[in-house]
């Protein structure tokens, strides 16, 4: 590898070499690999955020529709009850479906929530 780069770069591989090491030994060197794995950290903090966030999001829609759902849904008569129950499978393939067409296309719910709390757009 040595001796492509050289070539590559017209030098020789002891200048190769010598200014690797050199660049390798030198303080900079040091704070220039402090700065790279900052920036990373910095990157991964990011998406560990917007992570939390979707999950938030994720779970408080869940519960607001579960609520909703509990409120505005009134048991069913026996007879009824079996007939959903029967039909539930199919609806919940249909659910299935939708879902899946919709994480494959978009867009996001994430993306149609705005991040200011106060809800006006960013």
């Amino acid at each position: 590898m040595l001796a492509e780069f050289a070539a590559r770069r017209d030098r020789s591989q002891s200048m190769i070499a010598e200014a690797a090491i050199a660049s390798f030994l030198s303080p900079d060197d040091v704070e220039r690999r402090e700065a790279i794995v900052a920036k990373r950290l910095d990157q991964l903090d990011r998406r560990i955020t917007r992570m939390e966030r979707d999950l938030g999001i994720a779970v408080e829609s869940l519960a607001v529709f579960i609520r909703f759902w509990l409120a505005t849904t009134p048991a069913l008569p026996e007879p009824a009850a079996k007939a959903a129950r029967a039909k539930a499978g199919e609806r919940y393939q249909a659910f299935i479906t939708a879902l899946g067409r919709r994480l494959a296309q978009g867009p996001k719910l994430r993306q149609e929530i705005s991040e200011d709390k106060n809800g006006s757009e960013s």
